[in-house]
């Protein structure tokens, strides 16, 4: 089964198919076999990157129907043999708004692709489509520039993302699904007090589920004079979201990135040498330490198998849902290093939630 890689961001204009094109192009040198799967549903441009204008078979033709399995949409890459793609949508109403029934399909054809690695490019914003797309890989990652805007956008797509992952788990147990189903939550202190009012044990199972819900932090597009403090953001997230970020790569800006997007290639194809080139290669490596890891503990949930449960969340509003595995309760403690070129993290503040323990 493939190791799904979930790239998002809080908001577009960040870089983030940048980042998931050239992840995806890396490990594909470093052997391993590798689906870019451009999941910006309604606004696709990864094909793009790879100078592929005019796919033959795109997402939407799986949508449809056309093809009755997601690998028939993976079209080789000239760039590289070991990579593939899977050419995201066209720009139309059916597809943007994608009904709950194709969404379902969709995700459980992922599980069932032949490839080591799936990079899935998702949507920026905070829909349930990208939410839903983000918490379904087994890897999350999470694309933001040092822009103020960007770092406050970050924090709410995960602070939601956290919720979603906290309901989805919930759902599971029978005398909490009306009561979640049946709720809009802006906060997870919210829903853990309406755990905690309805089950025995809730806050502490939801604290665990939280504690074990840890993206990678991706900084794109950084400068000396625009910089992100790291541990600052970690501190709010952990203080109103219950969850950890661990930063995993730095990405500088360099106009080696724009000159290459004009000649329909990757930065670390077009430009190896430049900054931009080497940042995403180091985030490469350090993504690589990151499917050690998660293989590593696949295998030891295999040799000690243990009861999975799912659980399906129903948006009142747009009829979408989520199947997600119930994680292991123990926290990832150990930081991804980086270390190939001066880190750009300092002690600037990033916003904070201005409300009491409630953060919207």
């Amino acid at each position: 089964m493939a190791i799904l890689i979930s790239v998002a961001s809080g908001k577009g204009g960040v870089g983030k198919s940048v980042v998931s094109a050239n992840l995806a192009l890396a490990l594909a040198k470093n052997g391993r076999q590798v689906i870019l799967a451009d999941l910006d549903v309604g606004g696709a441009d990864a094909h793009i990157m790879f100078g592929e204008l005019n796919p033959s078979v795109t997402l939407t033709d799986f949508l449809n129907k056309r093809v009755q399995h997601l690998e028939e949409v993976a079209i080789p890459i000239t760039l590289h043999p070991h990579l593939r793609l899977i050419p995201g949508t066209g720009e139309t109403l059916a597809t943007a708004n994608m009904a709950y029934v194709r969404k379902k399909r969709l995700m459980k054809q992922f599980q069932e692709l032949t490839a080591d690695v799936v990079v899935i490019d998702i949507g920026a914003g905070t829909s349930y489509h990208a939410l839903d797309f983000f918490l379904m890989g087994d890897i999350h990652l999470a694309v933001a520039t040092p822009e103020p805007t960007s770092v406050l956008d970050l924090y709410r797509f995960i602070k939601l993302a956290a919720i979603r992952r906290v309901l989805a788990c919930f759902l599971a147990r029978s005398p909490m699904s009306e009561i979640l189903s049946n709720r809009d939550f802006s906060s997870i202190e919210e829903v853990m007090d309406v755990v905690g009012a309805t089950d025995m044990g809730g806050r502490e199972a939801a604290a665990a589920v939280l504690q074990s819900f840890r993206p990678g932090l991706i900084i794109n597009r950084g400068s000396e004079s625009s910089r992100v403090n790291v541990l600052y953001l970690r501190k709010i997230l952990h203080q109103y979201v219950g969850g950890d970020l661990m930063l995993v790569g730095e990405v500088p800006e360099d106009p080696a990135v724009p000159q290459a997007i004009r000649k329909f290639l990757p930065v670390i194809e077009a430009a190896p040498t430049s900054l931009a080139a080497k940042g995403l290669l180091t985030l490469a490596t350090a993504v690589e330490q990151l499917i050690a890891e998660h293989m590593g503990t696949t295998k030891d949930e295999m040799n000690q198998p243990q009861k999975r449960q799912t659980a399906i969340v129903f948006s009142k509003t747009d009829k979408t849902e989520v199947t997600t595995p119930l994680p292991a309760p123990t926290p990832v403690t150990s930081e991804v290093p980086i270390t190939p070129y001066t880190s750009m993290v300092t002690n600037i503040a990033v916003p904070g939630p201005q409300v009491g323990k409630k953060a919207v």
